[in-house]
């Protein structure tokens, strides 16, 4: 009974961590809404006013945003925080760090699954609870809770599908429907959900074949209802648009591999074997393994981490080197052992990767968030087994490995909570925020006002800090619909957005917002916007009278 209280008030004492590590100061770090934030504060918002997105529709396959077409659960989980916390960063990327939190506390429950028939076991019990923490001081984990990043989402619902799924096989049948829902939640999260949970479902019903062929009548229930909830978005997926995202970011579109190898034939003179050796096929096959094996790169997983600032602090990795020796013992003592449902976790790793090994820009933490909990789970199974082997000096050696540890953390959080959000303001796009503020106070003086699109869409900013009326926005925009999907909102309201400002046409009684390296002699500054490392990001000018 005390060992049970025990492990429960440590349970409580990670989450309370967890909690804090992705909701402390997170309306100001990250120090701004990027692009996609921002649009999706503002759909949450337009859908909490009259059930529609921004463009007047209501989104049950997709969400239309800058011609981009995304799963839009994560628009409806911001209605509900953003009219409580108002329209505001904290309030859309609450969903994120909430389900951030319970994904720690669900990892626990996993973990415990799939050592099933072990779990009583001190060390898997202990393997839990670590597990969970580790995910709780993840770097990995944290930044992507602390930002409205609908993948983070998505990987809470495929652990819980996973779960479920486990739960059902171990006690209880029927809790394969909230497996087939949960699955089916991950659809309308993240497109990656939609490639790596068909291929982890064939999977595990393949390795628990016996158990649901013993049970047809729940198994034919839980399919009809992941049918049934899926069933919205078949259309789409078939559709133009669903496949525009994939055809702008996968290997398999870039015609370059096709001229390289047609000229590397015709260096050989098309000779029959070299036609085989420079098969297109076999070159795509090479860019999907190198692709795949870029996710795996040790500098990505421990060093530095992603490029992307958004997803990595630049200077810690994915996980911390502290992570490597136990992650290594812990794939060798899985293998050893083979306790419980071992078999999944590395399946679960190794299939995680393959939708982002399709795409032309990796590694990326993003696309393979879904393996997350295993490199977890791993790493406290391994920590917990090298433990037992030093029975006599377990405490020294604990409390050792856990001051390297607690360094490691310190490192990369002070820098993310001291130098992350000057450092990288710019990804963030920062000074949007008080240029709308500024513009929303001066814009009765003028005419017009035209804003710069070099920095990317500046009317979703506009609409969101500005608490624009959806309503009103539909009435009076302005779009352009590209051939191939994307969208340019060119004005609405006093507001024109323009690529490029034309500083030889500029007019009377109108305010520009542009980027320093655009200014010219016949403007009059009258504010400039600094990113908070002091470097210029918009001046806000006029001309002279």
């Amino acid at each position: 009974m005390r060992k049970y209280i025990n492990s429960k008030l440590f349970l409580l004492i990670i989450i309370t961590v967890a909690a804090f590590l992705r909701f402390y100061q997170l309306g100001i770090n990250p120090p701004g809404l990027n692009w996609d934030e921002a649009a999706w504060a503002y759909n949450s918002y337009s859908l909490g006013i009259d059930g529609k997105d921004e463009f007047g529709k209501l989104p049950v396959s997709y969400l239309e945003s800058y011609g981009d077409y995304k799963p839009p659960l994560y628009a409806y989980l911001g209605v509900l925080p953003i009219k409580i916390f108002g329209l505001d960063a904290f309030g859309t990327r609450f969903p994120s760090a909430f389900f951030g939190v319970l994904t720690v506390l669900l990892v626990y429950f996993l973990v415990k699954e799939v050592f099933f028939k072990n779990k009583t076991e001190p060390k898997i019990e202990s393997t839990a609870l670590m597990a969970s923490f580790f995910l709780a001081i993840s770097p990995w984990h944290i930044m992507l809770s602390r930002g409205a990043f609908e993948a983070n989402v998505s990987t809470f619902f495929i652990i819980l599908g996973i779960y479920f799924f486990l739960r059902a096989v171990n006690k209880n049948i029927w809790l394969l429907i909230f497996s087939a829902a949960s699955f089916a939640a991950s659809f309308y999260t993240f497109n990656t959900a939609r490639i790596f949970v068909p291929l982890i479902v064939l999977f595990i019903a393949f390795m628990f074949r016996k158990n649901l062929f013993a049970a047809k009548k729940q198994v034919l229930v839980s399919l009809l209802v992941g049918f049934i909830l899926v069933l919205p978005l078949v259309p789409f997926l078939f559709s133009p648009q669903a496949k525009l995202r994939y055809q702008e970011v996968n290997i398999f579109s870039d015609i370059n591999i096709v001229k390289t190898t047609n000229q590397e034939i015709a260096n050989d003179h098309g000779v029959f074997w070299s036609k085989v050796i420079h098969n297109r096929r076999i070159a795509y096959g090479r860019e999907f393994l190198k692709h795949y094996f870029d996710n795996l790169n040790p500098g990505f997983l421990f060093i530095t981490g992603d490029g992307n600032p958004r997803f990595s602090t630049q200077d810690t990795g994915q996980m911390y080197l502290w992570d490597l020796p136990f992650l290594l013992v812990g794939l060798y003592i899985l293998f050893r052992k083979k306790k419980g449902y071992y078999w999944l976790l590395p399946v679960w790793l190794l299939l995680g990767i393959i939708p982002a090994a399709t795409a032309r820009e990796t590694p990326h933490a993003l696309r393979i968030e879904t393996v997350i909990p295993t490199l977890q789970i791993i790493t406290a199974y391994g920590f917990i087994t090298f433990l037992f082997y030093f029975k006599k000096y377990r405490k020294v050696v604990k409390v050792l490995f856990l001051i390297a540890l607690f360094l490691n953390f310190y490192y990369f959080y002070h820098g993310y909570m001291t130098h992350y959000a000057r450092e990288y303001s710019s990804e963030w796009q920062y000074p949007y925020r008080e240029a709308v503020s500024y513009i929303q106070d001066e814009k009765h003086k003028f005419d017009k006002i035209v804003i710069t699109e070099a920095l990317g869409r500046p009317y979703i900013y506009f609409l969101t800090y500005g608490k624009f009326d959806p309503k009103e926005f539909r009435k009076e925009a302005k779009i352009e619909r590209e051939v191939f999907g994307f969208v340019h909102v060119r004005s609405f309201d006093k507001y024109k957005f323009e690529n490029d400002i034309n500083l030889n046409k500029l007019s009377a009684n109108t305010l520009y917002l542009d980027v320093p390296r655009n200014l010219t002699i016949n403007a009059k500054i009258v504010k400039t916007f600094y990113l908070m490392d002091g470097k210029p990001a918009f001046i806000a000018y006029e001309t002279y009278k």
